[in-house]
């Protein structure tokens, strides 16, 4: 049984609200087992429609009427009691039924039974599900397992852990001999990423094989999701799937149009990056012309770096015989693009929604930039021995307009601070949160006027 921080969340949500919870994300990244765990630890009666199992049920609730409609036709489709007070609801693939989202208003009000909701986020961006209904549902995207939920996953002690976040947090090294053995575990962690079901594969047996296949039957998954919700352009978008690996690769990481065909516009292929970054399939990074709030003003829309949602799935895109590799630490393999991917997707999943980097013929490339805590925020990634060696992070830094007051650089070494640059164990990525806004009441004086 993997533990995940999502749990942590819905229990609190259906603590502190009384409205509904939309779970959404990519597949394959454990929705469903959340909620069901979940509902199993805190509700008497668990009631599950799932709209893709029973597609005579999307027929059923979207005629519905009113709340008492709508209970009445779940009643005549479970056998489960419906208890007041202590019966959780779930709609599962609410993307085929989006008239049972429209009715959560009125289920809310009634308020005799709480509601959870899950769907793909391509179907919840698609059906704009976002919108409605607005102050009754509120609305959470979960990511595969990051790092610190890994540790969990393959047995690292908390203590190890918290031992871990002391040390980033008062910046100090970590022990040489904990260094190296974590060192261990973000290397595995590179090669079976997380989808839940690839850990659990590794976990049974340890058999990287087994990680494998279940690993290519999540990409056929998301291959067979193209041909399904678009017919009309999944060439195109399979085109760009299956280039994310090659372009990674490629020295600069940025996604360049020719490589797709020789006759390729951004134009004609704009809305392929859209829907697989809607998909949650890959993590869009785009260019800034200058590392200055806000960024987004800053943003290069035609400039970007696609990542795929999960390093596991994109070390199993790369030829056979790279995992071994991966965990024997071979000098011979570009570690460059799979440590670039591993740091997007779990500043993804902690916050950084919107992660971008920074290019400049008289600076140089910055691989992340990011908003944290009202700063811009420069993170730079180095898989080898030359991590002190990073010219455009120097220039920014030392630029009075840019003002910036601290940057990281992940590494295979330890942890020490130089001037304004904090070099820090790879691992310890899981530390970067994006903080919470803290509360910013502000009462406007209006005497004397």
């Amino acid at each position: 049984m993997l533990k995940r921080k999502i749990s942590h969340y819905i229990e609190h949500f259906y603590k502190v609200n009384k409205g509904a919870l939309l779970l959404t994300g990519a597949r394959q990244i454990g929705k469903t087992y959340s909620i069901r765990k979940f509902a199993e630890e805190h509700f008497k009666s668990f009631i599950e429609i799932n709209f893709v199992e029973a597609p005579e049920a999307v027929d059923i609730f979207s005629k519905a009427k009113n709340s008492n409609d709508v209970l009445l036709r779940l009643s005549a489709l479970t056998d489960k009691p419906l208890i007041k007070g202590d019966t959780l609801i779930f709609f599962d693939e609410v993307q085929l039924c989006p008239e049972i989202v429209t009715a959560i208003k009125f289920l809310v009000d009634d308020g005799r039974y709480r509601y959870i909701l899950s769907g793909s986020l391509l179907g919840v961006e698609l059906n704009n599900l976002r919108s409605v209904p607005v102050g009754y549902m509120d609305i959470k995207e979960m990511y595969p397992l990051d790092l610190e939920e890994f540790m969990w996953a393959v047995g690292v002690n908390k203590d190890v852990i918290s031992t871990l976040r002391s040390a980033w947090e008062h910046k100090q090294p970590v022990d040489d001999f904990v260094h190296g053995k974590i060192m261990d575990v973000f290397r595995l962690y590179l090669i079976v990423g997380g989808m839940p079901d690839v850990v659990n594969a590794y976990k049974e047996n340890n058999n990287l094989q087994d990680v494998m296949e279940k690993q290519r039957e999540i990409i056929r998954l998301y291959r067979k999701d193209i041909s399904q919700y678009d017919t009309e352009r999944q060439l195109r978008i399979k085109e760009v799937f299956d280039l994310i690996p090659s372009e990674l690769n490629s020295k600069n990481k940025r996604f360049i149009i020719k490589d797709l065909s020789e006759k390729a516009r951004m134009e004609k292929y704009k809305n392929e990056f859209l829907w697989l970054k809607d998909a949650g399939v890959a993590i869009a990074v785009y260019n800034i012309e200058e590392p200055k709030l806000p960024l987004r003003l800053a943003s290069l829309r035609n400039l970007f770096k696609l990542f795929s949602n999960d390093v596991g799935l994109l070390a199993c895109q790369y030829s056979d015989g790279i995992q071994l590799k991966i965990l024997k630490g071979d000098d011979a393999i570009n570690y460059g693009s799979i440590y670039e991917n591993v740091v997007a997707q779990e500043l993804f999943a902690h916050g950084f929604e919107e992660l971008y980097y920074y290019n400049s013929k008289k600076m140089g490339e910055v691989d992340f930039v990011a908003e944290h805590n009202g700063e811009v925020f420069p993170i730079e990634v180095k898989s080898g021995k030359d991590y002190a060696r990073h010219r455009a992070l120097n220039n920014i830094l030392v630029c009075q307009e840019y003002n910036i007051p601290q940057a990281i650089v992940l590494c295979n070494d330890n942890l020490c601070i130089k001037d304004k640059v904090v070099y820090a164990p790879i691992y310890m990525m899981m530390f970067i949160q994006k903080e919470l806004i803290a509360d910013m009441k502000y009462s406007l004086d209006l005497s004397g006027l």
